[in-house]
This record gives C-alpha cells, structure tokens and sequence, in this order.
C-alpha cells in the first residue's frame, strides 16, 4: 500500500506560481510511475503531467513550458512547480503513483484556484 498526501495549493493571481508536493509513505520502493491529474469542475480528471522512475517526463499540451514536474525519490516526495497560470488551470490536483503491479493510489487532492 501507498499512501499520498498533497499540499501546496491555493488561490494565485493569473501570471503567478504555486509549487505543489506530493509526499508518499508506505511501500514507496514499489512505486513505478507518479503523475499529477486535475479535476476542474464539471470536467473529467486529465493528466497533467508524469514522471517514471527514470526520470523520463511527460506534460499534457497545455502546460508544457510553464509547468515542471520533478521527483526525489529520497525524499519520497514528487512536486510541480506551476508558473504563469491561468484562471483555465483551476482545478482541484490529484497525486497519482503506479506500482510495479499496476495499482494506481491516489492523494485526496489539493486546490488550486486562479483568479483573472
């Protein structure tokens, strides 16, 4: 089992940065694959971006160049540092890990809200 816990949200000016955590607990050595989705209202949850244990990275198209996800695994600990953001980034950020079995866990989420 693996456990997530965000924290980093909050509401930002359009133009800001917010930076957000992700801690991880519990079996972290199995961990394959962590990612951040987000959920805005009345939408789906999308990717935003991932990051496998190597170190290869993967963005969604609309946070490509202002947004960075990076992982210290020493830490047990995956962030993403979000610059210029806009009111379209608002959602509720979920961390997401994959397990070497393909079990995905999922954090309780983190709200980040973006006033124009």
């Amino acid at each position: 089992q693996v456990q997530l816990v965000e924290s980093g949200g909050g509401l930002v000016q359009a133009g800001g940065s917010l930076r957000l955590s992700c801690v991880a607990s519990g079996s972290v050595f199995h961990i394959n694959t962590m990612g951040w989705y987000r959920q805005a209202p009345g939408k789906q949850r999308e990717l935003v971006a991932s990051i496998a244990n190597g170190g290869r990275t993967n963005y969604a198209e609309s946070v490509k160049g202002r947004f960075t996800i990076s992982r210290d695994n020493a830490k047990k600990e995956m962030r993403l540092q979000m610059n210029s953001l806009k009111p379209e980034d608002t959602a509720v950020y979920y961390c997401n890990a994959v397990d070497v079995w393909a079990m995905d866990y999922w954090g309780k989420g983190t709200l980040v809200t973006v006033s124009s």
